[in-house]
């Protein structure tokens, strides 16, 4: 089955006919229901991270019609799992808009939409609002300083983490987004990193709801004790998978996950921790500094 891109309206259009659309998300491995995409028709490097940089540098340039391929895979793999699809309409002039992760975030007071740092993609922000606004999601929006969703880990129940490059997410970012969380007395971790990773979920992914990933030698060492603290596991990762988007992975919920199909260090490492795993081509998104935890913003996910 086909995706008919040309049907989409400009804004949210579902794969399948929903009669009502919740935004709500209180763990990042609940079982996912609904999810937003974006196809890559418009994708393009655009160097404003390390990653790009080098690929760029190595003369890298996008493969429109294999970028489409690995999306339509990543898409039918959602579907075949039971995951509603819900796609936004691609803009010639928002080259990352298929990183739909960074731009708006469910929690479990509803959708918060971002405040990205970099100008070329303040734009997906406001696609993200006309569509919300079409399937009357009620949205809270961040207005001071900036933050990314791949900054931003919805952990469990109870557990927000945050990343702060300070490049990407800065304090003020962080700060207003936390808000409701500490109101209702949820935990929150900060974890500090290099600006040149890009973002926490290059170098950190919740797997389940006790356990994690994560490129220890690149994770502060504060962060690392205080989530040891909070009876969550990270299973150690090399350093280079910051890179290689390996880290990058999504949940879809009861120990069921996807990852990169150009790693195996982190399909192997799971699938001996008792996981399920499938491995997915996504090499034209990760040479453009994403991952399919980037490429995939959950809507809904609920217990198992």
């Amino acid at each position: 089955m086909k995706v008919d891109f040309g049907a989409f309206d400009g804004g949210l259009a579902g794969r399948f006919a929903v009669a009502t659309l919740e935004s709500h998300v209180v763990s990042e491995t609940d079982r996912l229901t609904d999810v937003i995409l974006c196809p890559p028709h418009h994708l393009s490097p655009v160097p404003c991270c390390a990653v790009t940089r080098e690929t760029m540098a190595n003369g890298f340039a996008t493969d429109t019609e294999e970028a489409l391929r690995q999306h339509e895979m990543l898409l039918r793999t959602l579907e075949r799992h039971g995951v509603r699809c819900h796609m936004l309409a691609p803009s010639s002039s928002l080259p990352d808009m298929c990183f739909t992760r960074d731009v708006g975030v469910s929690t479990p007071w509803g959708m918060v939409a971002l405040n990205p740092a970099m100008p070329h993609r303040q734009g997906e922000v406001d696609v993200l609002l006309q569509a919300c606004g079409r399937w009357n999601l009620p949205v809270r929006r961040i207005k001071k300083g900036t933050i990314e969703g791949g900054d931003i880990c919805v952990a469990r129940d109870g557990l927000l983490i945050l990343g702060l490059s300070g490049e990407r997410s800065s304090t003020d970012g962080v700060a207003e987004f936390a808000a409701p969380f500490r109101a209702a007395r949820w935990d929150v971790l900060i974890c500090p990193f290099h600006a040149d990773h890009l973002h926490l979920d290059t170098i950190f992914c919740m797997v389940d709801k006790d356990e994690a990933i994560g490129c220890i030698e690149l994770l502060d060492p504060a962060f690392v004790k205080a989530v040891h603290k909070h009876g969550v596991r990270i299973m150690p990762m090399p350093a280079e998978l910051s890179s290689s988007l390996g880290c990058n992975i999504l949940s879809l919920g009861e120990r069921h996950i996807l990852t990169s199909a150009a790693d195996p260090v982190v399909s192997t490492t799971l699938r001996a921790a008792g996981y399920s795993v499938e491995r997915i081509d996504i090499s034209q998104f990760a040479a453009c500094g994403g991952g399919i935890h980037c490429l995939t913003q959950p809507l809904r996910r609920v217990p198992a």
